[in-house]
């Protein structure tokens, strides 16, 4: 079971993340319709995950969430945060049967909130490779602007993949 809640969107809960979500963990990072969207190309076991989880308690700049549905967990997002520039950078994912539901557009979207309201950034980003259309999707109904373009800058699944990177100012957020 997922830890407390921490946000709440429409559809989601963004809950703690605890050595019990080991094992889903390790499910959805190894979900070859997962990894490759988020370019992991390496298999990742069960200590690695925990050790993973235990370095959640050190004070890096970021944020890491679970995203959960009826207390079910299907994904994570975090928040990468770099408070000097009052900039934040969003990544997330889910297993592909959550995917279609609207909930990863309700994380980003409560999220991004999170971080203009909470912690007074000025600006989110987020990349995405240009072939992940649900992905930038999600970012472009939450208002993120296209703001270029990493030609050429991942190797996915055997060939090279463009990098689409997006931005949202506070002032354009309309969550």
């Amino acid at each position: 079971m997922p830890g407390p809640a921490f946000l709440r969107g429409e559809r989601v809960e963004l809950r703690t993340i605890e050595r019990e979500d080991v094992a889903f963990l390790q499910r959805l990072i190894n979900d070859p319709d997962v990894w490759a969207t988020i370019g992991s190309a390496t298999p990742k076991n069960g200590p690695q995950e925990e050790a993973w989880i235990e370095s959640l308690g050190e004070d890096d700049g970021s944020v890491r969430l679970l995203v959960a549905v009826d207390g079910d967990p299907v994904g994570t997002i975090d928040l990468d945060l770099n408070e000097t520039w009052g900039v934040g950078e969003l990544g997330y994912m889910l297993v592909p049967e959550a995917w279609g539901n609207g909930y990863c557009t309700d994380a980003v979207e409560t999220l991004s909130r999170y971080a203009f309201e909470e912690r007074r950034l000025h600006k989110v980003v987020a990349e995405a490779y240009d072939h992940n259309v649900g992905s930038r999707r999600v970012l472009e109904k939450i208002g993120f602007a296209a703001e270029g373009v990493h030609r050429e800058e991942a190797f996915v699944g055997g060939e090279y993949r463009d990098v689409v990177r997006y931005g949202l100012l506070a002032d354009e957020f309309d969550g």
